[in-house]
């Protein structure tokens, strides 16, 4: 399935305004002339100018709006590029329950292996990612990552 580039603009744009409006209910801190909306607003003009320009693109090629691939008449492609948003929605709702790092470790295994990793690649490289990302994030950012069941050790 492809997308016309106006389609795809346009839905880029959208998003930009959305993030636009979202962050005018961000808090100000008082004597800065800045605050915590200033990046997000920021990568919002980005995103809107690159969205304008695909729909200044997609109108210009006169395509169709959206071209169904024969890929998306296999089943086992469609369902390989319906998880990755359905590993999204699944860390989503287990993140809080599970914690960050078994929630990402099972979703990487689970993809792997559905990627045809071999179990023997698809475990340690798993755990490495799944630690590496939880030791950026948590360690270096400071970025509250769930903890879940692992509370008491973590």
């Amino acid at each position: 399935m492809r997308l016309n580039d106006a389609l795809l603009g346009a839905l880029l744009v959208g998003f930009a305004v959305w993030v636009w409006w979202l962050t005018g209910f961000f808090p100000r801190f008082p004597g800065q002339d800045y605050g915590p909306n200033l990046f997000p607003r920021i990568l919002a003009v980005g995103i809107g100018v690159c969205g304008a320009a695909l729909v200044v693109r997609g109108l210009r090629a006169r395509g169709p709006l959206v071209v169904i691939e024969d890929w998306v008449r296999d089943p086992a492609r469609l369902l390989s590029f319906l998880l990755l948003p359905a590993a999204v929605l699944a860390y989503i709702l287990l993140s809080d329950r599970l914690g960050f790092i078994p929630t990402a470790f099972l979703l990487l295994v689970a993809l792997f292996l559905w990627f045809r990793a071999r179990p023997v690649v698809a475990l340690p490289v798993a755990a490495g990612v799944t630690l590496v990302v939880h030791w950026f994030f948590a360690g270096l950012m400071r970025v509250p990552l769930p903890r879940g069941i692992l509370d008491s050790i973590l």
